[in-house]
C-alpha cells in the first residue's frame, strides 16, 4: 500500500472519529433538551394544579368565613347600639324621684332569703320553747311572704326591666365576640394556607425561568456540535469527491443509476422538507393544546424558533 493512500485512511479515519464524537455529543444534548422540556412540562402542570387548589378551595373558604364574620360585625355594632340605648334609659329611669315613701325595711331579695336562712337556723340549733319557736315560724313567714311581694313589685318594676334587658344584651355580645374570634382565626388559616401555595408556586416559576435558562444553553450547544457534525459531513464529501474517479467504461450504467439515484435523493429531500413541515405544524397544535412532545417535536419547535 502506497504512503499517500495510507495517509488518506489515516485522515479519514480521524475524521470518522470526530463525526462520530461531535453525532453522539449532539445526541446526548437533544436527550437533554427532551428531558428539559417534560421537566418544563411537569413545573407547569404543578403550578397549575397548586393555582387551582389556591383558588377552589381555600380562597373560597377564606371568603366565605369573611362573610360570616362581616355579617357578625354588623350584628354586634346593632348590639352596642341598643346597650347604648338601654344604658340610657337606665340611667334616665334612677335619676328619677322614688314614688314609694314608706319606710325601706329590707333592700333585696337576698337580704330577705339571708334572714330567712338565720332563723331557720336558729330553730335548728337552739332549745327553743314551743312559745319562741311558733314566734319564730310566724316571722319566717311574713318574711317569705314580703320575699313573694318584692319579688312581684321587682317583675313590673321598669328599671329592673331595662336592666334585664342590658344583661341579655351584654350576654349576646360576649357570644358575638367569641364567634367573631372563632370565624377570624378560621378565615385567617385559610388566607395563609393560600399565601404558602402562592409561595410555592413563585418558587416553582423560578424553577422553571432557569430551567428556560439552562434548556436554550443546551439548545445552543446541541446546535453547535450539529453545525460541526454537517461541516465535518461536507469535508468528507468533498475528500470522497476528490478522490472519486471516473468510472471505467464498463461500469458507466452502473455510474448512470448513481447520478440517477442523487437526482431521486433531491427529490426525496424535497419531500422529507415538506414532511417536517408537516410534523412542525402538528408539534405546534401539541404544544399549544398543553400535550407531551417528543423529542424530535420539541425540537423542531425550538429550531422553528430560531
Amino acid at each position: 500500500m502506497s504512503k499517500n493512500k495510507t495517509s488518506f485512511k489515516d485522515s479519514f479515519k480521524d475524521l470518522q472519529e470526530k463525526l462520530e464524537d461531535f453525532r453522539q455529543k449532539r445526541d446526548d444534548l437533544n436527550k437533554k433538551t427532551k428531558d428539559y422540556i417534560n421537566k418544563l412540562q411537569e413545573i407547569e402542570a404543578q403550578i397549575s394544579d397548586a393555582l387551582k387548589l389556591a383558588k377552589d378551595v381555600y380562597k373560597k373558604k377564606r371568603d366565605y368565613w369573611n362573610r360570616k364574620v362581616k355579617a357578625l360585625k354588623d350584628k354586634k355594632i346593632e348590639y352596642k347600639k341598643l346597650l347604648e340605648t338601654l344604658t340610657e334609659e337606665r340611667n334616665k329611669i334612677q335619676k328619677k324621684p322614688n314614688s314609694y315613701k314608706g319606710p325601706k325595711i329590707y333592700t333585696s331579695i337576698k337580704q330577705i332569703e339571708r334572714k330567712i336562712d338565720n332563723l331557720e337556723r336558729r330553730i335548728e340549733i337552739e332549745n327553743l320553747d314551743m312559745t319562741e319557736e311558733n314566734a319564730i315560724i310566724d316571722t319566717i313567714r311574713e318574711l317569705a311572704a314580703k320575699k313573694e311581694e318584692f319579688l312581684s313589685e321587682q317583675q313590673s318594676d321598669e328599671l329592673y326591666r331595662v336592666g334585664r334587658k342590658i344583661e341579655i344584651v351584654k350576654i349576646n355580645l360576649n357570644k358575638i365576640y367569641e364567634q367573631l374570634n372563632k370565624w377570624s382565626n378560621k378565615s385567617q388559616d385559610n388566607h395563609n394556607k393560600m399565601l404558602e401555595i402562592y409561595d410555592t408556586v413563585n418558587e416553582l416559576r423560578d424553577s422553571k425561568n432557569r430551567m428556560e435558562e439552562e434548556l436554550i444553553e443546551n439548545k445552543k450547544a446541541a446546535d453547535q456540535y450539529h453545525e460541526q457534525y454537517l461541516e465535518l459531513m461536507n469535508e468528507r464529501k468533498k475528500r470522497n469527491k476528490n478522490n472519486r474517479r471516473r468510472p471505467p467504461q464498463q461500469s458507466r450504467k452502473k455510474y448512470e443509476r448513481q447520478r440517477f439515484s442523487h437526482k431521486h435523493s433531491s427529490k426525496h429531500e424535497k419531500l422529507l422538507e415538506k414532511m417536517k413541515q408537516d410534523k412542525l405544524a402538528t408539534a405546534l397544535e401539541k404544544h399549544k393544546a398543553g400535550k407531551e412532545l417528543n423529542l424530535y417535536e420539541a425540537r423542531l419547535i425550538l429550531e422553528n424558533g430560531k
